[in-house]
């Protein structure tokens, strides 16, 4: 869900390129690379189609939207629009783009831009775009018209609270996609295959080069408009590299090692590090609790695999995963304190529900809590009718069928691999056979998006401040819906319920109110278990210290200012 940036002359063209020709910068900032890491290559770069941090860890760098999100007040401002006004009755939104920006490619980005956007890309039915499931309302979709050239109005068919936040919005050129938007070709284009110089954004990067298995690199983008207080223009940084490293463990060498120029830890990995800050020249960063969210799901889609002619869940398990006794039985033998201190190094925090802590007022704490209970969990079971008939060690339900499960996460993620082991030996407690596989993030995505063929996963979702940015996972309708996507009307009351109050939250301007709504939202998932979560990060880096202007938060990260960030002189 990230959305983002001839001419008037050779004169406006030549003064977005000072450097493009070898002239002296003018300021002593300029220069230097930052090194990350990733562990899986992206899946695309497609922005508008995009469910996965692997294709947004990309597009993020090169698209901007209207608006942006302060990341120490998290009050909305001005970005690629230089402001707005709003009709009386709050329906009427006319945005007043900057006239000073170009595409990576040079082309003035206008108002046809912003069009195109909205309406052959997000309301597009034939592009399965995430974006389309938050910006609809009841099935209306806003009306986006240009007056002029640099100025834009919505038309919104209901009040929308989270309006402007939403125009954070990645807008992508109209001049690059329309024929491919025009010929069907749309959902096929920008792969991975795809030539770095055709993707063209407004951002402060552009993607300079795409190495298989071995690294992504990013370049400062010539004619990006925005400029620092004394007048640079910026970014300040030359280039941006990420290194695809099979997994954490190898992304902490690359640290330790100073290969790479920052890293995100793991609960276990403070006791290495943290006496390393001196020594290895860096600085740790205790950010607070990570605002997304880590849970297992079980797939509750009904659906036939059109090509075999078989269901997506065999029936039986299907039974067993749609009856919500089974869920919570699951989740009182998910052993958090245990994920905590062990995998975590008790740097973590039990998850409860969809909204964490740092995610601030829309947080509710109090919602239905299951302890770790393994008796209480097999009695549940009894109950429902799983008990180990014929001595085995492993239970059956009422028809017979073992109780058997492939559950799977992703691979480069070590600490997803370590919870599915707490997580597997706790269920084969309560009599359930678990078999469980790791694989590469993408090949995990497919399935669960895309053939929907799995038991269980374990996986994570981002999160943030606006609950209703969530619409795209909790809307019954919604493309990542992740236990029975895309429904063409709810498969049970409590979805319906959840429909209506993300329609009312959203519609609903006093924030108290929008709240009641949100409460009890998370308290319904907390009770109907859709996923089951489990521990929420704690947000500690190791950054190198190698940065001015860096100002780490809670909301943004560490680096929400990368385009401000200058290299320390030595490091140059």
């Amino acid at each position: 869900m990230t959305l983002k940036k001839i001419s008037a002359g050779l004169f406006l063209a030549l003064m977005f390129l000072p450097f493009a020709y070898g002239q002296t910068a003018p300021s002593g900032k300029y220069g230097g690379q930052l090194v990350l890491s990733t562990t899986s290559d992206p899946k695309s770069f497609n922005d508008i189609i995009a469910k996965e941090t692997s294709t947004t860890l990309v597009t993020n760098h090169i698209f901007e939207g209207l608006t942006t999100t302060n990341a120490f007040t998290t009050k909305v401002e001005p970005h690629l629009a230089k402001r707005w006004e709003v009709s009386e009755d709050g329906l009427t939104w006319t945005f007043y783009l900057r006239d000073d920006v170009l595409w990576s490619d040079g082309q003035p980005f206008s108002a046809d831009d912003v069009l195109f956007t909205f309406n052959d890309l997000i309301y597009n039915v034939d592009i399965p775009s995430s974006a389309r499931d938050i910006f609809t309302i009841e099935g209306q979709t806003f009306k986006v018209e240009k007056i002029n050239p640099y100025t834009v109005r919505f038309t919104l068919p209901v009040k929308f609270a989270p309006f402007l936040r939403g125009m954070g919005q990645a807008i992508l050129p109209k001049h690059k996609l329309k024929s491919v938007v025009d010929n069907g070709r749309f959902n096929f284009t920008w792969g991975i295959d795809t030539p770095p110089s055709e993707i063209v954004g407004t951002g402060p990067f552009l993607l300079a080069r795409y190495d298989p298995g071995q690294r992504l690199v990013f370049k400062r983008n010539p004619y990006y408009w925005k400029r620092s207080p004394r007048g640079d223009q910026l970014p300040y940084i030359d280039k941006i590299i990420y290194l695809i490293v099979p997994n954490q463990d190898v992304d902490l060498l690359k640290f330790v090692e100073g290969t790479t120029d920052f890293y995100g830890f793991r609960g276990m990995d403070y006791p290495l590090l943290k006496p390393l800050e001196q020594e290895r020249d860096f600085t740790v960063y205790d950010l607070g609790p990570a605002m997304g969210g880590n849970f297992i799901t079980f797939n509750q889609n009904p659906g036939i695999n059109a090509e075999t002619g078989k269901p997506f869940v065999e029936p039986h398990k299907l039974a067993w995963f749609t009856n919500v006794i089974f869920r919570r039985a699951a989740a009182h033998a998910i052993d958090k304190e245990k994920i905590t201190e062990i995998v975590k190094n008790k740097l973590g925090y039990p998850q409860h529900s969809p909204i964490g802590p740092g995610s601030g007022f829309f947080y509710n704490p109090d919602v239905t809590k299951y302890d770790y209970d393994l008796d209480k969990s097999r009695q549940i079971l009894a109950e429902a009718g799983f008990w180990d008939r014929d001595g085995d060690g492993i239970i059956e339900d009422e028809q017979g069928h073992k109780v058997e499960i492939n559950l799977y996460t992703n691979s480069g993620n070590t600490e997803r691999v370590d919870i599915a082991g707490i997580i597997r030996r706790d269920l084969e407690k309560v009599g359930m056979k678990v078999n469980f596989m790791a694989l590469e993030f993408n090949t995990l995505v497919s399935k669960l998006n895309s053939t929907f063929e799995w038991d269980a996963i374990i996986l994570g979702l981002t999160g943030g401040i606006e609950p209703h940015f969530g619409k795209n996972v909790w809307n019954s309708k919604g493309q990542l819906h992740l236990w029975h996507p895309r429904q063409e009307s709810p498969a049970t009351p409590w979805e319906a319920r959840i429909d209506e109050l993300f329609l009312e939250g959203v519609q609903e301007l006093d924030e108290n109110k929008r709240k009641v709504y949100y409460d009890e939202f998370q308290q319904i998932v907390s009770r109907q278990l859709p996923v089951i979560y489990t521990v929420l990060d704690a947000q500690i880096v190791g950054v190198r210290n190698k940065f001015e202007n860096l100002q780490p938060t809670n909301y943004g990260g560490v680096f929400h200012n990368l385009e401000e960030l200058y290299l320390k002189e030595e490091y140059r």
